[in-house]
Order: C-alpha cells, then sequence, then structure tokens
C-alpha cells in the first residue's frame, strides 16, 4: 500500500502571506512530517515506512499463473509426483472452445484459466468405449480384452500396473475416490462408481488397495487435502471425482466448478510450488461417435476428448496438435517417475517435450 502523498502545503483555513519567518516555516515542515508521515531530505519527501516498488506486470503474472514459474529453465529428469484428475463422458469440443463458444461459457475456468495458464493436448484420444477398458489401458497399458463395464469380481485383471510400478522402486500411490465409502470398495454406492477406480480390478494390488484408495474426503478435510497440504503426496495419485463432478452424470458447468475448487488447492501445495509435480486433467472417453477403435482415430467425435497439463515448466497458452492417446498418458507418467513403460505405452507418443516436462 502506497504511503499517502505530500500537499506540499500545511491546511489552512484563511490566505496565506506570500512571505513567511524561518520559525514559521520550520513549524510547518515538522507538522507536515507528523500528519503524514514524510520528512525532507534534499528538498524531496521521503516515506518513513518503504513500500516495495510494485512488481512488473510480467513478474505478478507469472507469480500468479498456474504454470509457466519455471519455464526458462531445464525441467527436472524426474519428478517426484504425478497426479492424474480424471473427468467424464464429454468430447473435445463440449469442453474446449473459443471465447464466446458454448464450451467456453459451461467451462469457464477451463478455458479461461487452465488451458490459457498451461498446456492442452488439442489432438488428444481416448481407446475405445465404454469408461472401464479406458481406465484400465491408462494404467497398466491394455485394456484386458474387456469391453464393457464389467464388475471387478466379473473381469479381475492381471499383469503390471503404474501402481505395482511405483510399489517396486518402494514409493507410495493413492486413488482418491470422492464419495466411496469405504477403501478399496468393489461395488457401487451412488455416486461412487467402482469402474472409475482401477486398482479395485487388480486382485495383486489387493493388500496396497486397503491401505492407499481411499475416500476422497471433503473440501476442508480428508485425505487429499491432508496431503496437499503436509506436502507428503504420494508418488503417484489418481483422483476420481463423484459421477456428478466428474460429468458423468451432471453438467459440463458442474465438473468446471469442481475443479475451480480443487485445482487451485492442488497447485498452491508445497509439492507443486516446488516444481516437483506435474498434473494431468483428461477425459475418459468422447460421447456422440460411431466407433469404438479411438485410439488413432481423427475422425470420430466420440474419440477425441481435451487432456489439460499442469506444471511449472509448462509454458502458459501451450498448444499441441500431436497426436497424444491415453497410452500416450501412461508413458508420459511412467518416463516422468524414471519407470518403464507397460505393454502399448511403450509404442505411445510420450507428451514430456511437447509440454516441456
Amino acid at each position: 500500500m502506497k504511503a499517502p502523498a505530500s500537499s506540499g502545503a500545511f491546511p489552512h483555513t484563511g490566505p496565506m502571506t506570500r512571505h513567511r519567518s524561518p520559525i514559521l516555516l520550520a513549524l510547518v515542515a515538522l507538522a507536515c512530517s507528523v500528519l503524514t508521515g514524510w520528512t525532507a531530505v534534499a528538498g524531496q519527501p521521503t516515506s518513513t515506512t518503504r513500500t516495495p516498488a510494485a512488481a512488473p506486470r510480467a513478474t505478478l503474472a507469472a507469480s500468479t499463473a498456474l504454470c509457466g514459474a519455471s519455464a526458462a529453465s531445464a525441467p527436472p529428469k524426474v519428478f517426484q509426483h504425478v497426479i492424474w484428475i480424471w473427468m467424464e463422458n464429454h468430447s473435445y469440443s463440449k469442453v474446449i472452445g473459443p471465447s464466446g463458444s458454448t464450451a467456453a461459457a459451461n467451462a469457464p475456468y477451463t478455458n479461461g484459466v487452465i488451458a490459457k495458464q498451461c498446456g492442452l493436448a488439442t489432438n488428444y484420444h481416448n481407446i475405445t468405449h465404454p469408461s472401464l477398458p479406458n481406465y484400465l489401458a491408462a494404467v497398466s497399458g491394455t485394456t484386458g480384452n474387456v469391453g464393457s463395464d464389467c464388475w471387478p469380481g466379473k473381469c479381475p485383471q492381471s499383469g503390471p500396473t503404474i501402481f505395482r510400478q511405483v510399489m517396486n522402486v518402494g514409493r507410495q500411490w493413492r486413488a482418491y475416490q470422492e464419495n466411496m465409502p469405504a477403501n478399496c470398495r468393489t461395488t457401487d454406492t451412488y455416486p461412487y462408481a467402482a469402474r472409475h477406480n482401477p486398482p479395485v480390478y487388480f486382485p495383486a494390488l489387493h493388500d496396497a488397495c486397503l491401505r492407499w484408495d481411499v475416500t476422497f474426503g471433503v473440501g476442508t478435510a480428508g485425505h487429499l487435502r491432508e496431503q496437499l497440504s503436509s506436502g507428503e503426496i504420494a508418488r503417484f495419485s489418481f483422483i476420481t471425482p463423484n459421477l456428478c463432478h466428474d460429468t458423468h452424470d451432471c453438467s459440463v458447468a458442474t465438473g468446471d466448478a469442481w475443479l475451480k475448487t480443487w485445482v487451485p488447492r492442488i497447485t498452491a501445495s508445497p509439492a507443486y510450488r516446488g516444481g516437483s509435480t506435474a498434473v494431468f486433467i483428461t477425459w475418459d472417453e468422447g460421447e456422440g461417435g460411431t466407433s469404438n477403435a479411438c485410439a488413432t482415430n481423427t475422425t470420430d467425435v466420440g474419440c477425441h476428448v481435451a487432456t489439460l497439463v499442469l506444471s511449472r515448466w509448462t509454458r502458459p497458452g501451450t498448444r499441441s496438435s500431436t497426436l497424444f492417446n491415453h497410452y500416450s498418458l501412461l508413458r508420459t507418467a511412467e518416463s516422468l517417475l524414471g519407470l518403464p513403460p507397460l505393454r502399448n505405452a511403450q509404442y505411445a507418443r510420450s507428451m514430456r517435450s511437447a509440454f516441456h516436462l
């Protein structure tokens, strides 16, 4: 807050003479000093309470933007944390659009803040339909021959996952499931859906799932908020909003409001501000198309989804038209964490160079 500027004249109620005695001038100067907090040095006003000069506009923008604070430097070879947030069932054009579009109006935070201040993959694709095989593909590099939203007991999965990879190097993972009534819940309890919680499909993860596949909590308390505040974020975190907040059953605007609540909490965390965390927000699948072969399908609207990339290293406004998909997401996360790519991820393009990770 700036110190008040001195007018250079002592308040008076009547005309003042042009000639003043030295004593009167001294009294006037003293009164001005007391009333305004300013003193005269070499005839110039100087504040007795020094306020730092206003930061240049560019510096202010960089300090308040979600991304890009470290964009001028090379990113670390290995990141300490990767966070995924999975939204639901909306194609790219329903979420991302130019100013004045329906998409921009429905998702003002996603378009006006995240996409503007961070990175956006404009040619990103789900693997197939429906939801579950996309989740399985993203964490294991394969759909596991699943073509439905089957229950965990009906289509259990084997083989490696990014969860197991993290455990194999002595680290922890977390899956945060909003409105899940108990850890590692394998059955639906609305608005929690087990098909959006991939660890429960892998029996080999059962013991870890009971500890680390946890209920989300609420805005002011709960596992996620506590770990964000403490800085003790797991090596890999998989965040699933409930069936309303992920836009599965509710509007794009509802999901946008949820992101507006939680993304700033993540980016304000010590782990993110320290530059060691990358955050990815994706949609599991598009809608309105006719094809289930989506991984490289650039013509079917149901195969095209939005994916946003947030990090201190990603330049604000970055756009990439390179073809990416959920296998790319897995490969990128594994690369960031110093892990080898699993199955189909080894053939997918990494997103690291496109988003300066």
